[in-house]
């Protein structure tokens, strides 16, 4: 069928809305949190709200890593949520996983959408605004922008203010994700930058058990909806 400009405006502003909507409430996951297993951890969190699940792993072989992303998949398809994996191409295309998130020393995203298809889910971390242009340019669907606040789980990440993330959003047609340090009680301090939703680690998956994982979740999703306001 051919496509005019037009249809290709139609079909990428579709995918930016339904983008906006998986981001609200990203779950990213780390092995430090280990009293449960992984499909226990996960199944708690997308019950509680969560809408798409991060796998991250950074002292694992790629074997593992495979193997990992598998046992999530079984919890992401059953309801319907993206399953992304940190960094690693290799494995989001081996596992059979909905994307990749990259780090500003990972490859392009052309080159990953080049490798994982057109359908893949392609985010790119950045904290400046030629970093999330260029992003954009080279395809990436969303961006990880951080740290906002001090994060436990990356106490030495450069952190950007306010007014910087707020830049970045209005820099990019493609939706921002908030992470580090968000929380229950601060997420509402993002509201007015122009975010689409807040990534958590700790605020998530620290309670350890499966009841305080759903509560945690519930609690997230309400700080939010009131962030992206």
């Amino acid at each position: 069928m051919h496509r005019t400009p037009l249809y290709g405006a139609v079909i990428y502003i579709e995918r930016v809305f339904i983008m906006e909507k998986k981001l609200l409430l990203y779950g990213i996951t780390d092995s430090a949190f280990d009293s449960m297993s992984l499909e226990s951890q996960l199944e708690a969190a997308v019950l509680g709200g969560a809408t798409m699940i991060q796998l991250r792993e950074k002292n694992i072989s790629d074997d593992d890593y495979i193997q990992k992303a598998k046992i999530a998949l079984r919890i992401t398809r059953k309801y319907n949520i993206p399953l992304i994996i940190n960094d690693n191409v290799g494995v989001a295309l081996e596992s059979g996983a909905d994307g990749v998130h990259l780090g500003q020393t990972d490859c392009s995203p052309y080159e990953a959408r080049r490798i994982l298809g057109d359908k893949a889910i392609i985010g790119v971390t950045a904290k400046t605004v030629s970093q999330a242009v260029a992003a954009e340019k080279s395809g990436a669907d969303y961006l990880g922008s951080g740290a906002v606040f001090t994060s436990p789980t990356k106490p030495d990440a450069k952190g950007i203010s306010f007014d910087e993330l707020k830049e970045i959003c209005s820099s990019v047609n493609i939706p921002v994700c908030a992470i580090g340090g968000i929380g229950i009680d601060n997420a509402v301090k993002l509201r007015g930058s122009g975010i689409k939703g807040i990534a958590v680690v700790s605020a998530l998956f620290s309670s350890q058990t499966a009841e305080g994982i759903i509560t945690a979740a519930k609690e997230l999703k309400t700080a939010a909806e009131e962030a992206v306001l």
